[in-house]
């Protein structure tokens, strides 16, 4: 028993903690009993209702995100990317932002449709989309299509039947420096025609040669995890070139520029994160001197935040199952999760963070590495973190910084069902999607 619990009285006379909301949602707090809170919740409490693992996200923190992109791109149109985080709630959310949505596959598609998204305000993208799920954008009436290949320009050809926008992804050849696994936008990659290729001007030339395909801009996405707006100036410097050859070699004014998203965020404390203002004010100046260097009209800039709209608002709660210390090696907080719901640290070597979500603990501190449940030596879910040196099995851990990429690309590895997604706000609590069950998992064995 700790000497606050003996003497709660003492409480009043301490400064209240903090916790950064870099990485946390801007409603995170603890309450009187030392616990973190989350939309007026206390993530304990969350725990204990519907179990761990488990997904909180933080609708506030959401449309917060959504407003301030609208902000500070007033002119422009904000596409949230769905692949980072998508549910019916979630699209709701969206769209009642005033966002646009892209989708990258059929499902994606069908979640958008059914939570009522208006089709002419979903955009679809992908690098090799099956036939099947071109002709369920075009009979949806989606707004656009973005065409990755030639391929795709003769299956929609052959599909529309009426007049159908689409914008040509292009790869502008700007290395970000990130990891090879998100280098989106230089030429040796599978995404688009690099800009300048022949392949390039034949994409173009067949565009425009087909009466029911609306060629209305260009698209390009260059990587993820970008800090330095810088990039996205010369990837508009670029392509409003590219623009102009095209009006000057066809008598075709494309409209619209699509910069794509990767917007960095910050998963720890003091990590690099893209600033808005900075985007905004240097994608303007870019497109002013650019236009101007070319006599073009200005096209409307699009852009494709996913990350940088879900990823703070989401925190995963974990119930730790075992403190296991090495001898002459590290301690390992072991839990009841791991890679199946966060398999970014194996892919990508992501690193998190992880507290306590039940106490706010005030004695000694240990380093240690959180693991989690599963098979594999690789099921890291945070490396050398500072934990209470009395961590106890049963006690509640949080990893914020989780909203995107985590529900999206979770497993059922090792038979284990996949967590429920929890949305707080104003002290209430909704789920979104229920835990996967060992009958979920049975359904679609036919034995």
């Amino acid at each position: 028993m700790t000497l606050l619990e003996i003497f709660p009285s003492l409480r009043s006379g301490m400064p209240s903690p903090r916790v950064d909301t870099t990485v946390w949602p801007c409603e995170t707090h603890y309450d009187e009993l030392g616990r973190i809170t989350l939309g007026g919740v206390a993530l304990a409490d969350l725990a204990d209702q519907y179990g761990t693992p488990a997904y909180v996200l933080d609708e506030t923190e959401i449309r917060r995100r959504c407003r301030a992109y609208r902000k500070h791109f007033p002119e422009g149109e904000i596409v949230y990317a769905a692949k980072a985080l998508l549910t019916k709630a979630v699209a709701g959310w969206i769209a009642e932002e005033g966002l646009s949505l892209d989708v990258c596959s059929g499902g994606e598609l069908a979640v958008a449709l059914a939570a009522g998204v208006d089709p002419a305000r979903i955009v679809l993208h992908g690098s090799g989309k099956p036939f099947a799920e071109l002709e369920a954008a075009v009979a949806a009436g989606v707004g656009r299509i973005v065409i990755d290949s030639l391929t795709e320009i003769t299956l929609l050809s052959a599909l529309v039947s009426r007049r159908q926008q689409v914008l040509l992804r292009l790869s502008p050849g700007i290395d970000v420096h990130g990891h090879p696994a998100v280098k989106t936008g230089v030429a040796d990659q599978k995404f688009g025609f690099p800009l300048g290729s022949a392949q390039t001007a034949e994409a173009i030339e067949r565009v425009l040669r087909q009466p029911a395909l609306e060629l209305v801009g260009f698209h390009c996405h260059l990587g993820s995890q970008i800090h330095d707006p810088d990039f996205y100036g010369e990837a508009v410097r670029r392509l409003v070139a590219e623009m102009a050859r095209v009006r000057a070699e066809y008598g075709t004014v494309l409209t619209q520029l699509d910069l794509g998203g990767g917007h960095a965020v910050a998963y720890r404390s003091g990590d690099a994160e893209l600033n808005l203002y900075e985007l905004a004010d240097i994608v303007e100046d870019a497109l002013d001197a650019a236009c101007a260097r070319n006599r073009f009209p200005r096209p409307r800039i699009t852009l494709e935040p996913g990350r940088a709209i879900v990823a703070r608002a989401g925190v995963t709660l974990y119930r730790v199952m075992t403190v296991k210390r090495i001898e002459g090696g590290r301690t390992f907080v072991i839990v009841d999760g791991g890679m199946n719901d966060n398999p970014r640290v194996a892919l990508y070597g992501a690193r998190y963070d992880a507290v306590v979500a039940n106490r706010h603990p005030t004695g000694p501190f240990m380093t240690a590495t959180v693991a989690g449940r599963y098979c594999e030596a690789g099921d890291i879910l945070a490396p050398d973190v500072r934990l209470p040196a009395g961590l106890r099995p049963g006690e509640i851990l949080a990893v914020p910084c989780t909203g995107a990429y985590h529900h999206s690309l979770a497993s059922t590895y090792n038979g284990v069902g996949r967590p429920p997604l929890i949305a707080v706000r104003e002290g209430h609590t909704r789920p979104l999607v229920r835990r996967e069950t060992p009958a979920d998992l049975l359904s679609r064995d036919l034995g």
